[in-house]
């Protein structure tokens, strides 16, 4: 089994770290942008084109099934690529767990990039599933650039500039960038308030991985012999990971997979 993820960045590594905790058997193909990133400035229409390309090149390795890494990519460009692969290769995106987080009860904060922050895209997935719920929609300033170069005063920053907008109420935080669930322990240490119930956080990796598999009719298999392969693509071209990854537990993981051959 082959199964690839795709992003302009290093927001994959966290999905990829799911998938290969679950099969550790399975070939992983990385399909970044380092050319082309970030995507969130671009226009609807060339951040797909940047998608199509990076898809295409993960496409060119015969994955079973691709998964939008990010956010942002699979709200401009997840129709198209679904059209465009799709049925050979099914095309999972990455949603925001609003619906999981809103069943707790709330009160929720959903912290996201300021682009996707009161976009019609969230306030509909606010509407459809958090119905009664109050929600707390906290933009998250330079937050994903921090994490995507690993700079660490620019992430304690990022977060304590948005733990700042958190209500003090809030008991569950959805994490709406692929990019924050990289750090989410420093977000609930920044959030946890002292006196409240710990704090729930609700990020898209783990789900997004276990779609893959059903999609492919597979069943998790934890404990398969660690075999599996991993290439990385750098805007269509072979490479390693980018150095920031391993500045994180799920990089590091994936550096200890034996490349393909």
């Amino acid at each position: 089994m082959k199964i690839a993820l795709m992003d302009s960045g290093i927001g994959l590594l966290a999905a990829t770290a799911a998938v290969r905790r679950l099969r550790p058997d399975a070939d992983l193909v990385l399909s970044l942008d380092p050319d082309g990133m970030p995507w969130g400035p671009r226009t609807s229409e060339d951040l797909t084109q940047r998608a199509v390309d990076v898809a295409d090149a993960a496409a060119a390795h015969r994955p079973d099934a691709l998964i939008i890494g990010c956010n942002t990519a699979t709200v401009h460009a997840l129709p198209t690529l679904r059209a465009r692969l799709e049925p050979a290769i099914p095309v999972i995106g990455t949603v925001p767990a609003i619906k999981p987080a809103a069943a707790g009860g709330g009160p929720v904060a959903i912290w996201a990039t300021p682009a996707t922050t009161g976009s019609p895209y969230q306030k509909n997935l606010i509407k459809d599933f958090a119905g009664g719920v109050s929600v707390t929609e906290v933009p998250c300033f330079g937050l994903a650039e921090a994490v995507e170069h690993a700079d660490e005063t620019a992430i304690e920053a990022a977060v304590a500039a948005a733990a700042a907008l958190t209500p003090e109420d809030v008991t569950t935080v959805v994490l709406g960038c692929t990019h924050y669930e990289l750090v989410a322990d420093r977000i609930r240490t920044a959030v946890q308030r002292p006196g409240f119930p710990p704090l729930v956080l609700h990020g898209s990796a783990g789900a997004v991985a276990a779609q893959a598999l059903r999609r492919l009719g597979e069943q998790p298999a934890p404990g398969a012999a660690p075999n599996g392969t991993l290439t990385v693509l750098l805007s269509g071209r072979e490479g390693p990971l980018p150095a920031p990854a391993l500045a994180y537990e799920e990089g590091r993981l994936l550096q200890a997979i034996s490349p393909a051959r």
